[in-house]
């Protein structure tokens, strides 16, 4: 959980707070804490009060979008930091088309995980 510059905060188009996706998740507000945690999301400090939030695009629905749990498993496991995930996960590719975070929205994790996996050597 940290605080993002003005590039991230800008290339990411809606944000929820933590308490907005436990009621969407219908769980209370400490296990979406622990997912954070557990690094299944990625919560950053923004706005006035510094509050929590979590990109939009990783819900879908009422559950994380699939293949994002373990796309930010793989970039972490090579030393990304959180910042550098979200950057990377909202940057347009040309390859794909769209940002990575698009794709996976679209349900195109195996491509994102492929160039992700790409990116570790």
């Amino acid at each position: 959980m940290t605080e993002i510059d003005a590039k991230i905060d800008a290339l990411v188009p809606e944000w929820l707070h933590l308490p907005d996706i436990a009621e969407i998740f219908d769980v209370q507000v400490t296990r979406v804490r622990q997912l954070v945690k557990e690094g299944q999301l990625i919560a950053v400090r923004r706005g006035e009060n510094r509050a929590l939030q979590v990109p939009a695009a990783f819900i879908d629905g009422n559950k994380i979008v699939k293949g994002l749990t373990g796309t930010l498993t793989l970039l972490r496991d090579v030393g990304w930091t959180d910042e550098e995930m979200l950057e990377w996960l909202f940057t347009a590719d040309p390859t794909l088309p769209g940002t990575p975070a698009q794709a996976l929205s679209e349900n195109r994790g195996t491509e994102v995980k492929r160039r992700a996996q790409a990116l570790a050597f």
